[in-house]
């Protein structure tokens, strides 16, 4: 494989990679999670920390997070946007959350917050690239104590980088970006 075949292999999966927002019922197999993972780890983090911690919920713990959440939406929005949003994250087939350390020194836990951010873009692409879409959700329960509880995490220790949602598309949206020349500013 030519370097121009590698660009062109890579550029595919990125441009072509979209949010999912409502997946099929199945589950992808569990060995294409972990290569994905696998690749995700390969993200660039300052000092070699690897910040980041893969988190696979089985059917207890979303059930929790989902009965969570319905009840944040119920508080908030009422009784029929929490049955909505029930009966859609109850469909959700892949549940995974990427946690991050907490230093007690703020740039170290910006700089490992970031790398844990690229991992998760590579996580996007590599599950992309295995048919398997996903959707990063940081949402109001993700910043609950109790979602943090359900997870095992001492107040502090932890952060949630984000909730992500997997599975093989139900759809796939359109998307657009702004032509190169729109977001480059040329210094002298």
């Amino acid at each position: 494989m030519t370097m121009a075949d590698r660009f062109d292999a890579i550029a595919d999966v990125i441009r072509s990679r979209r949010t999912i927002e409502t997946f099929r019922p199945e589950v992808p197999p569990r060995e294409a999670i972990l290569r994905a993972i696998d690749l995700a780890r390969w993200a660039p983090n300052h000092k070699h920390t690897e910040p980041w911690q893969f988190h696979l919920l089985g059917p207890e713990t979303t059930d929790a997070i989902v009965r969570l959440n319905t009840e944040l939406v119920r508080l908030a929005k009422g009784a029929a946007a929490a049955a909505a949003k029930h009966s859609r994250w109850s469909a959700i087939p892949g549940w995974m959350v990427l946690s991050c350390n907490v230093s007690e020194d703020p740039n170290r836990t910006e700089e490992d917050y970031a790398a844990c951010c690229c991992a998760a873009q590579n996580l996007a692409l590599a599950l992309w690239a295995e048919g398997i879409g996903m959707k990063w959700s940081t949402g109001a329960v993700t910043n609950t104590a109790e979602f943090s509880r359900l997870l095992g995490f001492e107040p502090g220790v932890r952060r949630i980088v984000g909730l992500f949602w997997y599975g093989y598309p139900g759809s796939v949206p359109e998307s657009r970006r702004k032509p190169v020349d729109e977001i480059i500013d040329n210094r002298p």
